[in-house]
């Protein structure tokens, strides 16, 4: 099974055995936007560094960034998630996921939690 980690921006990334990492929200995340009703997805061949904002999501409640956790080249995104944006809700940790990205630098996986950290990392929020 693959290793899963997580950003301090509630995102997730899964590392593939094709060099790709995927990305998308973490649960904490879209529970806390609620209703998903669209998702923008950067465009494959984009290059963009850790911590750029590079895809938005929108929920009944608010419009929210989602930062790239990790630099890297959009390989892939997820057109399950633009026909509808609610599989995002229902499957924010699999089916729901945003985009591939091919890493710069796959070593930079270890700036990330893994779950036990990102747990921790939220007890701490109010």
């Amino acid at each position: 099974m693959s290793q899963v980690f997580y950003s301090k921006d509630h995102e997730w990334v899964v590392l593939g055995d094709d060099g790709l990492a995927t990305i998308g929200i973490t649960d904490h995340a879209q529970n806390a936007l609620g209703d998903i009703v669209f998702v923008e997805l950067p465009e494959p061949g984009r290059n963009v560094a850790a911590g750029e904002p590079c895809a938005v999501v929108e929920s009944v409640k608010a419009a929210s960034d989602v930062y790239a956790p990790l630099t890297g080249t959009v390989a892939e995104t997820n057109q399950a998630i633009i026909d509808e944006p609610a599989l995002v809700n229902s499957a924010a940790e699999s089916g729901g996921w945003f985009f591939k990205l091919r890493l710069a630098d796959a070593a930079a996986v270890s700036s990330l939690l893994d779950r036990a950290g990102y747990d921790e990392f939220l007890s701490t929020l109010a």
